[in-house]
């Protein structure tokens, strides 16, 4: 496995958290970059939303001192609103002190229902034209800031898996990376990832290619790049619960032995994660979303079940990890 390099930074081993709705937010991307990981991409933000000024919007695209480097992802589609967002963030982060993104990642991937009916995310890889000018639109904004421009993109659709074609589309328009699920949009999560759509765009373009999907240790990483001839993986359900797997991938990349973490310090982990979220976004909200976070982290463990049972009707922080201590005691 070998580094990325993107723009002025790099991506260590070309391995990066993919971004995740609901899931890859500040707290996840803060425990994963303790546990090794070099580089990471925001939830989805709205072009549109960051158009009108949306607080929730701005927040998302908001970059910390501690986790960097970070791409913003924009989702959208309209050229000029895209290219105006994007702008945005650049703008945004000058202004408020913040650091720079590392790139804006467009979304052409996204298979969610409410986004593909506004013409968002995979419905984009319908019209490669359309991407094509996006692409474009959004790198003649950032000329001069020495902020790259990527995209991810899926195998296409059932009836046309077109992702050769729109990988060459959105090269030419001046994108710098592509990551690559190799799923069709209909197939959204499943079944197995196509290994070989993958290797077809890797042969078919001159920029870094990513692969994506179904990596959940280091031999499905090294297995995806063998196979495909990708330089990178992008990791996301298989960080779930699993902050580890970028430590194991990294220490096997240089060779060196690791051992899986003991129960306590998956517990300890989780802990330390429900407490990030809290602090973040407030008791309400941060219990809330922890409850799925935890569900992760206990999978496979005795009494598992008992214990996500007691999670998810706890109502206090003290109530929650208590349930979640107790799972030391059960091994």
């Amino acid at each position: 496995m070998k580094d990325i390099i993107l723009g002025g930074t790099r991506i260590k081993n070309g391995v990066m958290l993919s971004p995740m709705a609901g899931a890859a937010d500040y707290a996840m991307r803060f425990i994963c970059r303790s546990h090794g990981l070099s580089y990471a991409v925001t939830e989805m933000v709205s072009a549109k939303a960051m158009m009108y000024g949306d607080k929730k919007t701005r927040r998302l695209a908001a970059i910390r001192p501690d986790d960097v480097p970070l791409a913003v992802q924009i989702f959208g589609s309209d050229p000029d609103a895209m290219a105006n967002a994007a702008i945005e963030i650049v703008r945004g982060a000058n202004e408020d002190g913040e650091p720079m993104p590392a790139a804006i990642d467009i979304n052409m991937g996204c298979p969610v229902p409410k986004i593909v009916k506004n013409g968002d995310g995979s419905a984009l890889m319908k019209d490669p034209a359309l991407a094509h000018d996006i692409v474009a639109a959004c790198v003649r904004a950032l000329e001069g800031t020495g902020v790259p421009v990527t995209v991810k993109i899926r195998a296409g659709w059932e009836a046309n898996k077109n992702a050769v074609e729109v990988a060459k589309t959105v090269e030419d328009a001046g994108a710098s990376l592509i990551v690559v699920h190799g799923r069709t949009r209909e197939q959204m999560y499943s079944p197995p990832v196509d290994m070989e759509i993958i290797a077809d765009v890797k042969r078919a373009v001159e920029i870094p290619v990513v692969g994506n999907g179904d990596v959940r240790s280091y031999e499905e990483a090294e297995a995806m790049i063998s196979a495909t001839g990708c330089d990178g993986v992008a990791i996301g359900r298989g960080a779930l619960g699993d902050p580890w797997i970028f430590e194991e991938i990294n220490a096997h990349a240089d060779g060196l032995a690791i051992s899986p973490p003991t129960t306590e310090e998956r517990i300890a982990e989780a802990e330390r994660h429900v407490r990030i979220l809290v602090g973040d976004k407030g008791m309400h909200i941060g219990l809330f979303e922890a409850r799925k976070h935890l569900g992760w982290y206990i999978h496979g463990m005795r009494g598992a079940p008992a214990a996500r049972d007691r999670i998810m009707r706890a109502v206090t922080l003290d109530e929650m990890l208590s349930a979640l201590r107790e799972l030391i005691t059960d091994e």
